[in-house]
C-alpha cells in the first residue's frame, strides 16, 4: 500500500512538473525598438491575416478559426502571457486551435514577434522603431 502511494506520488508530480512554464531566459535586446520593428515586419507579413493588422484579433480569417485569435491590445494578454510561454505558443502552436506551430522563424526572430507583441497593450499596434 505503501508503495503505490509513493508511485501515485511520483506519478502526480510529474505530471504537475510537465505543466510548469519553462523558464525560458530573455534575451540580450528583447524589446528593443529594433526586435520590436522587426516583430512587427513579421506579424505583419505572417499573423495578422489571423490577428488583424492592428494586433486586435480582427483578421480576415477569423471567422473561419477555431476558436478566436488572440487580442494583443488586451492588457490582459500580456498579463497572463509572459514572454516564455508566448515563445513556446508560437515556436510550437496550440494543439487543438487553428494557432500553428511556427516552424519557419528562428529564435531570434520569434524573440522579435514575441516583443512586438508585448509592446502592443502598452503602446498600440504602430509600435514605432
Amino acid at each position: 500500500m505503501k508503495s503505490r502511494r509513493i508511485c501515485w506520488t511520483v506519478v502526480m508530480l510529474l505530471g504537475l512538473s510537465a505543466c510548469e512554464e519553462p523558464h525560458r531566459p530573455l534575451p540580450e535586446g528583447f524589446g528593443s525598438a529594433e526586435a520590436r520593428a522587426s516583430g512587427r515586419a513579421l506579424f505583419l507579413e505572417h499573423c495578422a491575416i489571423c490577428h488583424g493588422e492592428a494586433a486586435d484579433g480582427h483578421g480576415q480569417r477569423r471567422q473561419s478559426l477555431s476558436g478566436r485569435p488572440a487580442d494583443f491590445t488586451d492588457p490582459s494578454w500580456s498579463e497572463r502571457t509572459p514572454p516564455g510561454r508566448a515563445f513556446e505558443i508560437v515556436r510550437g502552436g496550440v494543439p487543438g486551435t487553428s494557432m500553428p506551430a511556427w516552424k519557419i522563424f528562428d529564435e531570434a526572430q520569434i524573440w522579435d514577434l514575441v516583443s512586438y507583441l508585448h509592446s502592443v497593450a502598452a503602446q498600440g499596434a504602430e509600435v514605432a522603431p
